[in-house]
């Protein structure tokens, strides 16, 4: 892990499970992310990635155990938890008949962003979307949509960003766009927490991996201690597929 032993954890799950009736997506996970540090998590369909950032992002409660947020316990102060974390996915949380300025100016407002007007410019420079800032959603690509996304997930300065398959229907140069902002945008380096299906991109980016496998944290290595045979050896041994050949949505 990257984080100082004197600096308390960016994230600390204890115990957490959820449930969505009689089916148990998470089983008692238990997981401490360092401030500023990257970890990838990989798993197939129905692993619990999703809802494991879902739970992470205030979006879904706990059924049982503990979440905290810089220390911030998710089920007590979750509107203050908010603001600590941006959230970039396959969804794009805008809203189509807005334009670009109309969604940040609601998120802005929501989030209390100070110099609000000043902020929506820059975040709006630093995805190269300035062109088309009074342009309604509905009215860009996909990828523009997904550069929007990433706007407004770095609009309230958050120092944790989670990614949910945030390159999913995205082209080379938008996923290139995308991690040359996370990475340096605002020049602040942040604790991420990133839910993919590419094994190559997700080793290359990350200080510590993990594999879910059926609500559960499987196998867990820092990338200084692993190579990528490893974890895709680990990948087919947990999880019996192989993601890398099929390239399928995980």
């Amino acid at each position: 892990m990257t984080q100082s032993a004197s600096l308390a954890p960016a994230i600390k799950v204890e115990g957490l499970t959820k449930s969505f009736g009689s089916y148990t997506a998470l089983k008692k996970i238990d997981l401490d992310v360092g401030q500023q540090e990257s970890v990838v998590i990989f798993g197939p369909n129905g692993a619990g990635k999703t809802t494991l950032i879902k739970v992470l992002a205030t979006i879904l409660n706990p059924t049982s155990g503990k979440v905290s947020i810089n220390g911030l316990d998710i089920k007590h102060d979750a509107e203050e938890a908010r603001r600590q974390i941006g959230v970039v996915s396959h969804q794009t949380f805008l809203y189509g008949n807005l334009t670009i300025h109309e969604n940040l100016d609601f998120y802005g407002r929501m989030y209390d962003v100070p110099a609000r007007a000043a902020r929506i410019r820059q975040v709006v420079e630093t995805v190269g979307m300035t062109h088309r800032l009074h342009h309604r959603v509905n009215t860009l690509s996909r990828g523009m949509q997904q550069r929007v996304s990433i706007a407004r997930a770095l609009l309230h300065q958050p120092n944790i960003i989670l990614l949910d398959e945030p390159e999913t229907g995205l082209d080379q140069q938008a996923i290139s766009m995308l991690w040359s902002v996370l990475r340096t945008g605002d020049q602040v380096k942040r604790t991420i927490i990133h839910a993919t299906h590419n094994l190559e991109r997700g080793f290359d980016l990350c200080d510590r991996l993990l594999i879910i496998d059926r609500g559960r944290i499987a196998y867990e290595r820092s990338r200084d201690c692993s190579n990528l045979d490893e974890l895709k050896e680990a990948y087919r041994h947990y999880t019996g597929a192989e993601a890398w050949d099929t390239g399928k949505k995980l």
